[in-house]
């Protein structure tokens, strides 16, 4: 219980522990960056790592002079690309097993499912889009390789939605994290880019729900 609540304290001030980290250990920030970013996307069980905020919160560091914008996007990019990868090629290799998995601790197959309606929908570019959705996005890279799509395919958009998503929120950390207004209410932009994404997922997956079932 002790690792969970520090796990939340540092999603919800992860500004203030970045910080802290870069005054402690200098440029090992970047090595935990890469670690976070390649977990949350690599790593089907840790879905809950942050990452939106983590981006904006980088970008505004680099802001302010901590950090380097180039080599933290460059870092973020390449752990991106490399979870998704790992992620497509653990779908690949277990995929046929997956179906049998009951809800557990380690598995959350409602989550699961909703990543798969959400695939069968939109396609390829769910890839994408799902960057910005929190839990969506740790589950569609391993569809994608539960569904064999080709691994060519997948790595297109894998880079597009890597290069969207990062260069996106760090470039408007950098541009915004630190406006006066921005810093004072920094808490409630995270639990904005926590709790919005997230929503929007829900109710398109409670959506694509009642459209999917048959007609009372």
């Amino acid at each position: 219980m002790e690792i969970v609540m520090h796990l939340v304290d540092f999603i919800l001030h992860v500004d203030q522990h970045l910080a802290a980290f870069v005054a402690e250990y200098g440029p090992w920030v970047y090595a935990l960056l890469f670690l976070i970013v390649f977990v949350e996307t690599g790593v089907v069980v840790m879905p809950f790592l942050p990452g939106d905020s983590l981006l904006f919160v980088v970008g505004a560091l680099a802001g302010a002079g901590h950090i380097s914008l180039p080599l933290a996007c460059a870092v973020l990019l390449a752990a991106d690309v490399l979870g998704d990868q790992a992620n497509y090629s653990i779908g690949r290799y277990f995929g046929p097993k997956v179906f049998h998995w009951e809800k557990s601790r380690w598995f959350n197959r409602d989550a699961f499912d909703k990543a798969h309606a959400f695939y069968e929908r939109y396609g390829g570019i769910t890839i994408v889009l799902a960057r910005f959705m929190p839990f969506i996005r740790t589950f569609v890279p391993f569809v994608a390789g539960v569904a064999e799509m080709s691994r060519a395919k997948f790595t297109a958009y894998n880079v597009l939605g890597a290069l969207i998503w990062v260069l996106g929120l760090a470039t408007a950390g950098y541009l915004f994290g630190n406006l006066p207004w921005v810093q004072a209410n920094l808490s409630k932009i995270i639990w904005g880019l926590i709790l919005v994404p997230g929503l929007i997922a829900i109710f398109g997956a409670w959506r694509s729900g009642r459209k999917s079932s048959p007609a009372a």
